[in-house]
């Protein structure tokens, strides 16, 4: 009899740390897929900006002709940061480089710099990655001395 409880209270114990563990994975990767989501999400809103900026007639190019920022660089390139290239091709807005923490394995047609990389002086650095723009501003406004803008903030006063 002694046996046997003690069997059925082993048999517990395991069910109830197996459902413990596989709760905290699955809370994990539920937190990391919701992470995810919200990033995802964000950058569909700015890109449909950018979509009625392009309806409206406008290009970006006015925004940084208006600031007087003729030589920028370009942090993240993913798919806005390439996209803002294109944008920004034969215009008086000159891509000096670009700044992507996975530099070593990206293709430009600019130079793609990491952040320990030594950053030539541009007159403003666009953050195509909102999602963690503080972030990067911090990092960026301890190595440069100029504006730190989120192309999302463009977008919107453009």
């Amino acid at each position: 009899m002694k046996n046997k409880v003690i069997s059925v209270l082993s048999a517990l114990t395991g069910v109830a740390l197996g459902a413990g563990i596989v709760g905290k994975v699955t809370g994990k990767s539920l937190n990391k897929v919701r992470s995810m989501s919200d990033k995802h999400f964000a950058l569909f809103q700015m890109m449909n900006q950018w979509v009625k900026v392009k309806q409206e007639g406008k290009n970006l190019a006015l925004y940084f002709e208006k600031n007087e920022y003729k030589k920028i660089a370009i942090y993240g390139m993913s798919y806005a940061g390439e996209t803002l290239m294109d944008e920004l091709k034969d215009t008086g807005v000159i891509v000096a480089y670009a700044i992507d923490k996975n530099a070593d394995s990206i293709y430009a047609d600019v130079d793609v710099m990491s952040m320990d990389d030594e950053l030539e002086s541009v007159d403003a650095v666009v953050v195509t990655a909102i999602t963690f723009f503080d972030e990067i501003e911090e990092n960026l406004s301890e190595k440069m001395d100029c504006p730190i803008i989120s192309l999302e903030d463009i977008l919107y006063e453009v």
